[in-house]
């Protein structure tokens, strides 16, 4: 089996699926194209031999039942879904590359001693409606009707209502997981630093924690051009005095941590008035727990300071605190080891990630790990993600190789 002209088979048909005119895709949670994907993969795996199920909310998996130890199982995949003009690497590329490993094994080796399953998770972005990783939490029976039963999407459309038009429903019943004893996801890395390290792999150890804040400045809007300098009290440049602050600290502390301004409305936001109002986001990440919450003391007391300082009222909201996980020791070993084998040994990082995956999830109940392929240019969530077609297969090789080493070796 070529597992190029497999891949490149399979992308093709699943890009399909919201694909768009000028290129990547749209695949939103419950849509008439996400719901499309689902069932075509769903068809896809049973000509090929695989058991499929659909659980209440939507999450596919594909099983190959073990002939020695069939209750020990390892599942591979990741999300189905996308972001609005999203690439048709995120996501995707984790299911079709664990298809495709699962496809080449079976051919070559025959019925593993350990059952084999490919996940299809049914949401990670939080794209359509105000909640993310739908599908994992789902899984691990953390989801919470109550979270999701009152939202909607923004043309008004209701996540339940949405949920069952695409023939889903709520969860009744837990979910059983202790059955998996291994869970790999295979992901683009979303970022630069394999591309700049010209490596093919990236073996994840940890994904970082977050940190999100929304924070509210007041002081006085007023004329442009009849309040002196002195006299002001500048929302805006409160802001901006807490953004360089900020930002110059994380640049001498240094890698891992980042910190990120991704939102700023200022009121009233015209051109002749002093803006007495303004409300910012931070993001702010580090795989170390530690580090990040020393951070975290910080941007409190740049805040209050600068507030003071400037003579405006100031209001921090901390409303997602993530730790950082950890990936499994075991698994992690046995990707290095299998990325020595199939790129040598100088075309491997070890690295963390800085973008959050459905791993995250699932390291909290069962050994999981992640590996990395470039991403041309850093590029993701964007129409032009994409990586050379030559690091995707050594991604799903490598993958390949550890699903043999878990599933095939007693």
């Amino acid at each position: 089996m070529d597992i190029r002209s497999s891949f490149e088979a399979l992308d093709k048909k699943f890009t399909a699926f919201g694909g768009l005119t000028g290129g990547g895709i749209t695949r939103l949670l419950y849509s008439k194209e996400w719901s499309n994907a689902v069932h075509a993969l769903k068809e896809t795996l049973e000509k090929d031999g695989f058991e499929t199920q659909f659980d209440s909310v939507g999450n596919l998996k594909g099983r190959i039942e073990g002939s020695k130890y069939p209750e020990e199982t390892i599942m591979s995949g990741s999300h189905i879904d996308t972001v609005v003009e999203g690439g048709h690497l995120d996501g995707q590329f984790g299911v079709l590359a664990a298809v495709v490993a699962m496809q080449s094994l079976k051919a070559e080796y025959g019925q593993p001693l350990r059952s084999l399953e490919i996940l299809a998770l049914a949401e990670e972005e939080g794209s359509r409606f105000p909640y993310a990783f739908w599908g994992s939490k789902n899984f691990f029976n953390l989801a919470d009707k109550a979270d999701v039963d009152a939202i909607a999407d923004g043309e008004g459309v209701a996540f339940k209502d949405a949920m069952r038009e695409s023939g889903f429903d709520y969860r009744t019943e837990d979910n059983d997981y202790n059955y998996i004893k291994s869970f790999i996801e295979v992901h683009i890395e979303q970022g630069k630093v394999l591309e700049n390290e010209k490596k093919s792999i990236g073996v994840v150890n940890g994904i970082v924690g977050q940190k999100r804040y929304t924070v509210n400045l007041k002081g006085e809007a007023n004329h442009a051009g009849t309040t002196p300098m002195g006299l002001r009290q500048d929302a805006v440049v409160a802001f901006s005095k807490i953004a360089n602050q900020l930002t110059d600290r994380a640049r001498e502390i240094g890698d891992p941590l980042v910190i990120t301004f991704g939102r700023v409305d200022p009121v009233p936001n015209t051109v002749n008035v002093v803006p007495g109002e303004v409300t910012f986001s931070i993001d702010c990440r580090h795989i170390n727990q530690d580090e990040l919450n020393q951070f975290a003391e910080e941007i409190d007391t740049c805040i209050k300071h600068v507030s003071e300082e400037e003579g405006v009222q100031y209001d921090i909201d901390l409303w997602m605190d993530e730790a950082p996980t950890l990936m499994d020791e075991r698994l992690v070993n046995e990707i290095q080891k299998a990325a020595e084998t199939v790129v040598g040994e100088s075309e491997w990082k070890l690295m963390s990630s800085g973008a959050g995956h459905d791993s995250q999830i699932f390291a909290k109940y069962i050994p999981t790990s992640m590996l990395f392929v470039p991403s041309i240019n850093g590029v993701s969530h964007n129409v032009e993600e994409e990586t050379n077609v030559e690091d995707l297969v050594k991604g799903i090789e490598v993958l390949k190789q550890v699903l043999y080493q878990l599933a095939y070796q007693a």
